[in-house]
């Protein structure tokens, strides 16, 4: 049954009802993204740093009154040529010595010295996390429900959120992170769905991008927190607060609803119903369902499924049997993975310029916000597939031009191409999010979303990676997603478009769906008239058809009807019998 045709605007489309439970889908992308930014705060390194100084290492000659204390640092810690202070080093000296010009480097544990790798590791373990809850919740989506599965999201992010706060060794820390990754994970698929599940095509795209709006507010505000925070299990406490606010969607079903569109998708046919008496009643469009059964809405979802339609679930294992969905959902995972991978490559030449952390960190959050506006005013006239084109094509571009010739440019030059990349491969990463969305039927939706965000996790977790090797294979890595860059050129080409159109809701509409011709035909040109497909000579329709027995059954099968058929009382004459008492008669 097609929802946007037929079921959609006798809803009262996208409505006042609509329109607050949308609003109430933005809160979760604040929430969530204040959480998974943190993580920038808590694995930073600052630019001086030093071990404590330890007074058993001193002499007990030592006395910290003759020593001011730039002295008295001079004393406890080497200094290295070039750099200033040892970051891992402190001196020891023998017990009763008076000369203080004998000294013995010792190294200290701490995670920046020999245990740097540990800082990477968390920030792996986080995207791990977010992989796992993208796949798992993601396929619980189709199982369960939009709603259930934010519920059960929602829920466990703050409990764990809260055990983060009281952790006290880093590995518990590094599995409590883990655990919230996947439950964050869950709370923005199932909003992000649930929010586009609710618009009509026109809508869909800025309901998304003020979603990104959302999630570019809290990485603005960020910096300001951590810096009121002073410890980061302050700052955990604070990004988990707005969490537990949401956790007040269990108590307002009204505000984060299940979603219609999936009910009817996997035939749900009494809840449904339930569902959308609900949203016409909150969007002010009645449904009588005594006048005219035929031509109600209820009606016609009964003329299409049957009483005893039993609920059918789907898994993404189903993709197995599928050609075009399977397609989509590789080259957008493909999309998505170039376009997280690759932002490392450009903030990195970003710290070339400035070592300022927050200097980067802003000009991504800017880019990040430019290329929401980008995505805005572009993507509604020229279509999703054209602007995912050309995101691709600038994001590769620049990428190999600052790949072969860094070195012969001047700085400023280099500054604007990293700029210039890194907003592009932004604007790659949440269309491919987005056109993903557009693409998958209702009955996978999650679980296909689920993967084509896990790919994107893969590629911010590319940065960790690269940082647990001491940025030794940087080069290659930049080669590889340059190369990735100019492929998926080529693959994003054979993507259908979805710009005005209909959201598929059964395996059949997303198989249906194909790709463009790159060259339209003009409409002036002249067809062979033997070409011409002749107009079908019969207009039957079997939904009119289906409709209409509906509802004749539905008046037989009642009692009060404005007149009754009744059964003839003598017997009818044959036509034999009839022409035997004319001849009687004559």
């Amino acid at each position: 049954m097609e929802y946007d045709a037929k079921v959609f605007p006798y809803t009262g489309g996208y409505g006042r009802y609509n329109r607050i439970v949308v609003m109430f889908s933005w809160f979760p992308s604040f929430a969530v993204m204040m959480n998974l930014f943190s993580d920038v705060f808590y694995t930073v390194i600052p630019d001086a740093y030093y071990c404590k100084p330890d007074p058993q290492l001193l002499p007990s000659t030592f006395l910290l009154s003759n020593f001011s204390k730039s002295g008295y640092l001079n004393l406890t810690i080497p200094w290295v040529n070039g750099t200033g202070l040892s970051h891992c080093e402190l001196y020891k000296y023998p017990p009763n010595s008076s000369d203080f010009s004998e000294s013995i480097p010792r190294e200290r544990w701490n995670l920046v010295c020999n245990d740097y790798w540990k800082i990477p590791l968390q920030h792996i373990c986080f995207m791990t996390g977010w992989i796992l809850g993208y796949i798992f919740i993601g396929s619980l989506c189709d199982w369960l429900g939009r709603r259930q599965g934010f519920l059960l999201s929602i829920s466990l992010s703050s409990l764990f959120g809260v055990a983060v706060c009281l952790s006290n060794s880093a590995v518990v820390f590094l599995l409590l992170r883990l655990s919230q990754g996947a439950m964050l994970a869950g709370v923005f698929l199932s909003s992000y769905i649930a929010r586009l599940e609710l618009c009509d095509p026109p809508r869909r795209l800025m309901v998304a991008m003020v979603s990104g709006f959302f999630a570019i507010f809290a990485e603005l505000l960020l910096p300001g927190v951590a810096v009121l925070c002073h410890d980061w299990p302050v700052l955990q406490a604070v990004t988990t607060l707005p969490l537990l606010l949401l956790v007040s969607y269990w108590c307002c079903a009204s505000v984060f609803p299940e979603s219609p569109r999936w009910l009817l998708a996997t035939t749900q046919i009494p809840q449904a119903k339930r569902s959308l008496q609900e949203f016409s009643t909150r969007n002010g469009v009645c449904l009588p369902d005594e006048l005219f059964p035929g031509e109600t809405l209820l009606s016609e979802v009964e003329s299409v499924f049957e009483d005893e339609c039993q609920p059918r679930y789907y898994s993404i294992l189903v993709l197995r049997r599928t050609h075009v969905i399977w397609k989509n959902c590789l080259i957008l995972s493909f999309t998505l993975l170039i376009g997280t991978g690759i932002q490392y490559c450009f903030t990195r030449n970003l710290h070339m310029y400035s070592t300022n952390f927050y200097f980067s960190y802003f000009v991504r959050v800017a880019t990040g916000a430019l290329a929401c506006i980008f995505i805005c005013f572009t993507v509604s006239h020229f279509g999703r597939r054209g602007m995912l084109l050309l995101s691709a094509i600038i994001t590769g571009l620049s990428s190999l031009l600052l790949l072969a010739l860094t070195q012969y440019l001047q700085g400023g030059l280099v500054l604007v191409l990293s700029i210039l990349g890194l907003l592009f491969s932004q604007a790659l990463a949440m269309l491919s999010v987005f056109f993903a969305c557009e693409l998958m039927p209702t009955v996978v939706r999650g679980g296909c979303l689920g993967l084509v965000l896990a790919a994107g996790c893969v590629g911010m977790a590319a940065s960790s990676l690269m940082e647990l090797q001491n940025n030794g294979g940087y080069f290659l890595h930049h080669v590889i997603f340059a190369s990735f860059a100019v492929l998926s050129v080529l693959s994003i080409m054979l993507l259908p478009e979805s710009k005005r159109k209909p959201l598929p809701d059964s395996l059949k509409e997303g198989e249906s769906q194909r790709r463009p011709p790159l060259f339209l035909s003009q409409p002036d040109r002249v067809s062979l008239p033997l070409l011409c497909q002749r107009p079908p000579l019969s207009e039957y329709n079997p939904d009119n058809y289906s409709r209409l027995v509906s509802a004749t059954r539905r008046m037989l099968s009642k009692d009060s009807l404005p007149y009754r058929i009744a059964a003839p009382t003598h017997h009818l004459l044959s036509d034999s019998e009839v022409q035997r008492q004319e001849r009687e008669a004559s």
